[in-house]
């Protein structure tokens, strides 16, 4: 099974990338399902539902969110009804579920979307939530398990790995925007710190740079903006797994001016 995975979409300048890669990507890589990170969708904050449907058209056939996933309210009734993940360690009572699982040829594969605790909403354990999950999903047989761990601190995304490595097939983090140069694969398990936004590239995370340059040289808040014009990159993990087990990686980095930069996963023996 070959799974694609792309980082925080952030805005209509992200939305642009996979309407012109995407399709491509699952050609060019005989890609079998394609998950996707919409917590920055819609002009940065939240998804609408007309945005959500937006990228399955284009291709993603699953989506996870993070604590931006409650930005939008027109979004609630989707995740009840559609392939649109909420971090797994908020409340119960809360709507939408953290984990799905869904029949790919003749495998089964479970996608988990988790978020980290520092700098986050106040949730549940994410290291507890996870291993528990991930140990009910193999009591059911499901082997091939992918994780979306939203996250802020690279230590926590590190950690996570150190705790499942060879239970889950592969623990991506998000939220960070920025990618990180740590893709792996051990013990069977494929991990990345970070992959990276798929939006602007040439101001600050995705956003026009003069309202974060406001607060970091006055200290006073300012309103977040992406920009309508920019230079743009797509950033992406294809992986394939089997049997639960990650056999092989790479990051793709597609820019808006032709060019692309694969880096595969180093093979720890």
């Amino acid at each position: 099974m070959k799974l694609l995975f792309i980082g925080d979409i952030v805005g209509r300048p992200g939305r642009e990338m996979l309407k012109n890669h995407l399709k491509t990507l699952r050609e060019q890589y005989g890609i079998d399902f394609v998950v996707a990170n919409y917590e920055n969708a819609s002009h940065g904050f939240g998804m609408t539902p007309k945005n959500a449907k937006e990228l399955f058209d284009y291709g993603v056939d699953c989506m996870t969110g993070g604590n931006h996933t409650w930005d939008k309210k027109e979004l609630l009734p989707l995740l009840q009804s559609e392939p649109i993940l909420r971090p797994l360690n908020y409340p119960t009572e809360v709507p939408g579920k953290g984990v799905m699982v869904f029949k790919v040829g003749d495998e089964r594969l479970a996608v988990l979307n988790v978020m980290g605790h520092y700098g986050m909403p106040m949730c549940e354990n994410p290291f507890r939530a996870a291993n528990d999950e991930v140990e009910r999903l193999i009591e059911d047989g499901v082997k091939n398990i992918f994780i979306d761990f939203h996250a802020e601190a690279s230590a926590e995304k590190r950690g996570m790995m150190m705790l499942l490595q060879g239970k889950a097939s592969a623990i991506v983090g998000t939220h960070t925007h920025v990618g990180s140069d740590d893709l792996q694969i051990a013990n069977g398990t494929l991990y990345l710190s970070d992959v990276g936004m798929s939006g602007c590239r040439d101001n600050v995370i995705g956003m026009e740079s003069s309202a974060p340059l406001k607060q970091f040289t006055t200290g006073l808040k300012a309103h977040f903006d992406v920009p309508k014009k920019c230079k743009k990159i797509m950033q992406c993990v294809v992986m394939e797994m089997k049997e639960g087990k990650a056999l092989s990686g790479f990051k793709l980095k597609l820019y808006d001016s032709g060019e692309v930069v694969r880096t595969d996963a180093f093979m720890e023996k």
